[in-house]
């Protein structure tokens, strides 16, 4: 990876969803704007914010999608980053950078 690049793979959350009250909402049903969760899975050198194996939070219209052995990542600059869910910030903190 080069300079602020972060490539990471998207959560498999693509498919039907259930709310918080247990109705199924079809994969077919649109929704306004709506970020996406993914893992980072390789930083660049200029990254300080993000480490391998982070979970972050993006936007999904701002994304270059790149194949990799068969398999499907995103491309994304370290600033189209919102959060980043890490295990190693305080035990009193939110676990997220925003």
């Amino acid at each position: 990876m080069l300079h602020d690049r972060v490539l990471v793979r998207q959560d498999d959350g693509e498919g039907e969803r259930r709310s918080s009250a247990g109705i199924v909402i079809p994969a077919t049903a649109t929704i306004g704007r709506r970020l996406s969760w993914a893992t980072a899975v390789g930083v660049g050198p200029s990254v300080r914010s993000i480490v391998v194996g982070d979970r972050v939070l993006f936007d999904p219209d701002d994304r270059s999608e790149v194949e990799l052995h068969g398999k499907e990542y995103v491309l994304l600059r370290e600033r189209d980053v919102h959060a980043v869910a890490a295990t190693r910030v305080e035990s009193d903190g939110t676990g997220l950078y925003l």
